[in-house]
């Protein structure tokens, strides 16, 4: 198969060489980029750590995901996040650990409903920062389209950054209008492992519509293994099989699959030439 950009993968829960060993087999198996994605600090911490190491193969996004709502009592607290996370972007700002990426942020209404204001807040005040910076962002949603549809419009009211570039709705599962609503706003939509699921006819069905130009594809490694390896620990080097499943759900092929989805990461997260 033609190379592959793995757009979504997280090692904090692996060891340093573990990690090292997961990014080795990905490019034996045709990986060419592999996005990491933080979400917590010690997360953020590891995957500028790694994209220093890895570069150019890994590339990072940094941002504090909805599970980090919880603690921030009142828009002081959010604002003081968010305040720290701009300290760090801009610290490493032109360095090979540089950030590509406001992420993973976003909202869960399904495991979270108790903390939806504060979860809005927080990704408000990130995308935000996401504005400042022109950095793309690197969305997660549950249970929350229109909540997060609203903030979306906010944010692409203000975008001043590079046209096309806002960012991607990662691990997409939702419905048909939701996904037109985003691509409307500029947004990528990211596949995940799920497209590969026998239960997910009806996420294949959206597959189907969304344009060319705004495809990404990812593991969301550790989690959502693609068939044949569900139910075992993810890792980018299954990112193939995601990419054949969205091929067969497209009526394409793998290889025009793998070279679509790899401009396009291309282009949203290193300014890249979009595809065409």
């Amino acid at each position: 198969m033609r190379p592959l950009f793995d757009s979504h993968a997280h090692f904090d829960s692996f060891g340093e060489t573990e990690a090292d060993d997961l990014i080795a087999r990905a490019r034996a198996a045709g990986v060419e980029r592999i996005l990491a994605v933080g979400g917590t600090p010690a997360a953020n911490r590891r995957v500028l750590a790694l994209s220093a190491r890895h570069a150019p193969r890994v590339l990072a996004a940094a941002g504090y995901d909805r599970d980090q709502a919880s603690p921030l009592a009142d828009d002081e607290a959010v604002a003081r996040a968010v305040a720290a996370l701009r300290g760090e972007l801009r610290a490493c700002a032109g360095e090979a650990r540089a950030v590509c990426a406001v992420g993973e942020i976003g909202l869960d209404l399904h495991y979270s409903p108790e903390t939806a204001s504060r979860q809005v807040a927080l990704m408000r005040a990130q995308l935000g920062l996401a504005a400042e910076l022109g950095l793309p962002v690197v969305v997660h949603s549950r249970d929350a389209e229109q909540e997060t549809l609203r903030l979306l419009r906010e944010h692409a009211a203000r975008w001043g950054g590079p046209p096309g570039r806002i960012g991607v709705l990662h691990c997409f599962t939702g419905s048909a209008a939701f996904a037109e609503g985003l691509v409307e706003l500029g947004f990528h939509i990211g596949f995940s492992g799920i497209v590969s699921f026998a239960n997910a006819g009806g996420l294949r069905e959206v597959a189907r519509l969304v344009p060319a130009g705004k495809l990404l594809i990812e593991t969301d490694t550790p989690y959502l293994a693609p068939v044949p390896h569900r139910g075992r620990r993810n890792e980018p080097a299954y990112l193939v099989h995601v990419a054949e499943a969205l091929a067969a759900a497209r009526g394409s092929t793998p290889d025009e699959t793998a070279d679509i989805t790899r401009r396009n990461a291309a282009f949203l997260f290193e300014g890249r030439a979009p595809s065409t």
